[in-house]
């Protein structure tokens, strides 16, 4: 089942206790050791898989890489072709990232997967699998204008949240927990409000995407430096007790979730 979901790493590891919430999470660099100390306690767990929205590699990333051009050409025709990253996006972050994780013993995993690992994910192809979607979902909030450009702003909020709500149901079909983990904003909620469930949600995508790949559902695209893990078409899982982005176990799968916006 899902423990918990959360908008930034601020967030996952103070929610709880005296903690304050956080009303505008911020984008922070990630520390490695906090973020599966604070995970294994919370889920009662040895945290095997650490999945993260983030283009990783082996080697210094300078533009783009097997991995992307292996999504582009398999998910371009359905619009969820990867963007470019260079050296200086996501720059040292991806580096400093890979490299803490490497150091507390979860290696990047680029073809076959022996927990603890760390993963890539990218949530576009993860969520076009699990709809069994013909395109990518439109479920960026701040893309709503290219979406809906015909429709009222009300009406493009309702598209958002209707997307959001559909995306919730298939994840909690495979994650025990999502859908009381993950609340929808009312309709009225401010723009910084609903990235903040955003971020969350593609934290879940990315839990499901590393629950997958535990149970060998999810297949690496990439090379001997860097893959990108999807998980199979939909048509062919069976329902999984997963959580979250930060761990889960072979048997009783339990996660974190938890999403922080890259800072530069």
């Amino acid at each position: 089942m899902l423990i918990e979901a959360a908008a930034s790493y601020a967030a996952f590891l103070g929610a709880g206790g005296d903690a304050a919430p956080i009303l505008r999470h911020r984008g922070s660099v990630p520390d490695a050791g906090s973020l599966t100390a604070t995970a294994k306690e919370k889920a009662g767990a040895i945290v095997d898989v650490v999945a993260v929205d983030m283009p990783l590699s082996l080697t210094p990333i300078v533009g783009r890489r097997v991995s992307d051009n292996m999504i582009s050409s398999m998910y371009g025709a359905r619009h969820a072709s990867t963007h470019t990253p260079s050296a200086t996006r996501p720059g040292k972050l991806s580096d400093e990232l890979r490299v803490a994780f490497e150091g507390e013993g979860y290696p990047l995993a680029v073809s076959e997967l022996y927990p603890p690992a760390l993963l890539e994910v990218y949530p576009h192809p993860a969520l076009i699998e699990l709809a069994a979607a013909d395109r990518r979902l439109p479920y960026k909030q701040s893309k709503i204008r290219k979406y809906w450009p015909d429709e009222s702003p009300v009406a493009r909020r309702a598209n958002l949240l209707r997307t959001w709500s559909d995306i919730v149901g298939l994840l909690n079909a495979e994650i025990c927990g999502v859908k009381d983990a993950l609340p929808l904003p009312p309709m009225d909620a401010r723009g910084y409000e609903l990235k903040a469930f955003e971020d969350a949600l593609d934290a879940v995508v990315c839990a499901w995407v590393g629950a997958c790949a535990l149970t060998g559902r999810a297949r690496a695209y990439g090379d001997k430096d860097s893959a990108i893990w999807v998980p199979v078409s939909s048509s062919t899982l069976q329902p999984s007790r997963a959580v979250g982005i930060m761990e889960s176990r072979r048997r009783d799968h339990r996660c974190a979730a938890v999403r922080d916006s890259p800072c530069q």
